[in-house]
């Protein structure tokens, strides 16, 4: 009886010692992100180690703070260090040939996670959200607070576009003006400054100093005599620069009411800039589906399956079209905000107050 209970023991350490080296034999999933100056990508970050650790991985994390070189030096590292997967939110999504075809060639796979990286065949895959439906519903948001669809205007409206270095800001401001153009032509809606186009609207580095000393240059410009009606922010510390701009020549008080600002992200100081009335809505990207979906495509690697994707025309990258896993955003306002935020679980009920 006694060696039975020996035997028993015997294999149980057995399993578990063969259960432990086959979660080790999943190796390590490299992750770069670009920078902890936007609580989304903690959130990225935290969520992607999470779920990559429960199913086994091992995981290298790093944030560059959106300094390239040293984005570069971290994704060299986790080549060199045998990473078996590299998942890249990337600074600048053009500078990486070189260090993935040092990845190309160790035979690491890459997903592309929200940002697409460019100019290179070696992107396996590229985890995201409908970039462009994010631009309409910013613009669609706009259209709706203005009245615009009633006949309402005409109204001034100035826009903001993302970085030039990442893909997703053309996305985004392309997905705006395919709703804004119709009233830019009609007349219902008027750019005092002239302002449009990527080349003249986008705001390097996503930086919300930027944002604000540009949108204090439009006031004292342009708008003396007139005011703001709508501005499109697309992502939601630019929309904070721009509020902490307009609030400064007095809107938001007295008869001067804010105008119609859009965001993303759906970061808490935009989510209180909603609920206080200073922001008009904000975009919510699920980061935790978005790093469910991006594990599942590891899975699928490791396992020589089938990848999940649902887009394999809409991403070409100048020398690839990347196939993709696209998620739902969601418009955030004032009216949706516990459904959306707090149901879901993404915030607590005190964290927004």
């Amino acid at each position: 009886m006694k060696s039975l209970k020996i035997l028993a023991a015997g294999v149980a350490l057995g399993l578990t010692l063969m259960s432990g080296a086959f979660a080790q034999d999943k190796g390590v999933v490299g992750i770069a992100m670009p920078t902890k100056s936007s609580t989304r990508w903690i959130a990225d970050g935290d969520n992607m180690v999470k779920v990559l650790q429960e199913r086994g991985y091992k995981t290298d994390l790093q944030y560059a703070e959106d300094d390239i070189p040293t984005q570069l030096s971290q994704i060299e590292n986790m080549v060199t260090k045998g990473a078996k997967v590299l998942v890249i939110a990337s600074i600048d999504g053009t500078t990486l040939t070189d260090v993935l075809q040092q990845a190309a060639d160790s035979g690491i796979k890459v997903i592309a996670y929200d940002r697409l990286i460019r100019n290179s065949g070696n992107v396996d895959y590229y985890a995201t959200f409908d970039n462009f439906q994010v631009g309409v519903l910013q613009a669609s948001s706009i259209v709706d607070s203005l009245g615009l669809k009633d006949g309402k205007g005409p109204f001034n409206i100035e826009l903001f576009g993302g970085s030039p270095d990442d893909n997703n800001a053309f996305f985004f401001y392309n997905g705006a003006m395919s709703v804004l153009q119709p009233y830019l032509d009609s007349g219902k809606l008027v750019i005092p400054s002239g302002q449009k186009g990527m080349d003249t609207v986008g705001t390097l580095r996503w930086d919300p100093s930027v944002a604000q000393a540009r949108m204090d240059n439009l006031l004292s410009a342009y708008y003396t005599d007139k005011n703001v009606d709508a501005v499109l922010s697309p992502y939601d510390g630019l929309s904070i620069g721009i509020i902490s701009s307009l609030r400064g020549v007095g809107y938001g008080s007295g008869n001067k009411k804010m105008p119609v600002i859009t965001g993303q992200d759906a970061e808490l100081p935009s989510v209180k800039a909603i609920i206080a009335g200073n922001q008009t809505s904000t975009i919510f990207k699920d980061t935790r589906e978005l790093a469910k979906v991006t594990v599942d495509m590891v899975d699928a690697m490791a396992a020589g399956k089938e990848v999940p994707v649902n887009d394999t025309k809409t991403y070409e990258n100048g020398v690839k079209t990347v196939p993709s896993y696209l998620l739902k955003p969601v418009l955030v306002t004032k009216d949706n905000v516990t459904q959306a935020l707090i149901d879901t679980g993404y915030y607590k009920a005190d964290e927004i107050k």
